[in-house]
């Protein structure tokens, strides 16, 4: 699957989703404080799910209604990096086409996932 990784992800769910073998781009490593709408629109450039921790990103999605290729938002305060990376990959692993074109909210032991209007 085609990721882009937001700055306010950390590192090591990064390196978890590479060693999984998704193709995965990283704006802390090729544009780091790009704005927002910047982030997306490079997301939508390489057909990729968005995955971030910024919920600013819902407002693009739902009120400025910006067409994307999908947004993973991850709400794992208070978990360690390695847990966050285990259910990070585990659900992109395990919901990788509902994920596409829909706007989901990860939380400990729940995924949302609602479809864009």
């Amino acid at each position: 699957m085609n990721l882009l990784i937001d700055e306010s992800v950390d590192q090591q769910i990064v390196d978890q989703l590479r060693r999984d073998g998704h193709d995965v781009l990283c704006v802390a490593e090729m544009d780091p404080g790009i704005p927002d709408d910047t982030v997306l629109s490079k997301a939508n450039d390489h057909r990729a799910l968005l995955v971030t921790a910024d919920k600013d990103f819902g407002e693009l999605v739902f009120r400025r209604r910006q067409i994307n290729a999908g947004v993973l938002l991850i709400r794992l305060a208070g978990l360690s990096s390695a847990a966050k990376a285990e259910i990070v990959a585990d659900a992109v692993t395990a919901h990788e086409r509902e994920l596409e074109a829909a706007f989901s909210v990860l939380s400990p032991g729940v995924l949302r996932i609602r479809r864009q209007p």
